[in-house]
């Protein structure tokens, strides 16, 4: 009887295949994180530069040709949805498109080669202060380098707040179906109090004064606290009128009987000075390269970067009464809303 000799095959295991390819991808997270999020080389900064920025002065986003050609660099930053720049609910957390712009126009600012920024808008506003926030680091983007632009560029709806940031533009274009408008504040939640009565729930609050607790779902809503919430959102909306008037040059009184939260079409806003040409997207690059002197322009996009490490390090954050306390929640707000 012959005796069958088996001989161990030299080719790598199983358990050696994964390990190697562990130890290749922790060398990839390594290497991208290390690049600040990006694996092309000329669209970070360079080594003494990286080492007096942050990622929040200089953020990792990927960047990518969108289209055109020549020396001119612009930047096309969308800014779509709800503008707020708190983090959003997700199976990993992420960020808002608001706070993606932001990063966007941070990462603008300091490319010395970017001379413009087209900025997309379809947003029916947000937040007060987001806005205010988003329309100010536009300004220090023109401030940071002379002679930049900016030229808005308004899709479905630009409304309120999202019209606010839109003021930083030194030309704002808007298609033929736009609608915009909306000057308006406004401060909403609900108040549950009769509700709560009928069902058997009685609120406890132990608090400091008589207005802390305002606007408690649970509690009546008083006529001097009404009053004092109407006092808030004056002041926000004068603020609001000051700046259309100054960045549109309208006089004030004009820019007051437009600012009852009304919204316009396109061919409204232009005849009222809101916007300045209604267009489509080739209308928009023609007058950039004519604000910029320039026959032709090469336009960039950022992305966000994939991040294995914030991948891996993710957790759920599913709420489910994250609903109710959204809605309960009060916000001063520059937004067109329907409820």
């Amino acid at each position: 009887m012959s005796k069958v000799t088996y001989r161990r095959s030299r080719r790598p295991g199983c358990l050696t295949m994964v390990f190697m390819l562990v130890v290749i991808v922790l060398g990839v997270i390594w290497i991208h994180d290390r690049l600040g999020g990006q694996l092309l080389p000329g669209s970070r900064p360079s080594i003494s530069e990286k080492r007096h920025m942050g990622k929040d002065a200089f953020p990792a986003l990927t960047e990518t040709w969108s289209e055109g050609r020549g020396d001119t660099k612009v930047v096309r930053i969308p800014l779509h949805g709800m503008i707020l720049l708190d983090t959003e609910p997700g199976l990993f957390g992420g960020i808002r498109g608001a706070d993606l712009a932001r990063r966007s126009i941070r990462r603008a600012t300091m490319d010395p080669a970017v001379r413009a920024i087209i900025l997309e808008i379809d947003s029916p506003g947000g937040g007060i202060t987001a806005s205010d926030i988003l329309h100010q680091e536009l300004l220090r983007f023109k401030q940071a380098q002379p002679n930049r632009k900016i030229v808005a560029h308004f899709g479905d709806i630009a409304a309120s707040g999202a019209y606010y940031i839109a003021l930083a533009a030194d030309h704002i274009l808007a298609h033929p179906t736009t609608i915009t408008g909306s000057l308006g504040v406004m401060i909403q939640t609900l108040n549950m109090h009769e509700l709560g009565t009928l069902i058997g729930i009685r609120d406890v609050t132990i608090k400091s004064g008589d207005n802390k607790d305002l606007l408690n779902p649970l509690q009546e809503v008083s006529e001097t606290q009404i009053d004092m919430l109407q006092n808030v959102v004056d002041a926000m909306h004068t603020r609001f009128k000051n700046l259309v008037a100054e960045s549109r040059n309208l006089p004030f009184e004009t820019v007051a009987e437009l600012a009852d939260g009304r919204i316009v079409t396109a061919a409204d806003a232009k005849e009222q000075g809101l916007i300045d040409q209604i267009g489509y997207w080739d209308d928009t690059v023609a007058r950039l390269q004519q604000l910029l002197d320039v026959d032709d322009i090469i336009i960039y996009r950022y992305d966000k970067s994939f991040s294995w490490r914030q991948l891996l390090r993710g957790r759920t954050s599913l709420n489910p009464t994250a609903w109710l306390e959204t809605l309960y929640t009060p916000r001063l707000m520059y937004q067109w809303r329907i409820d």
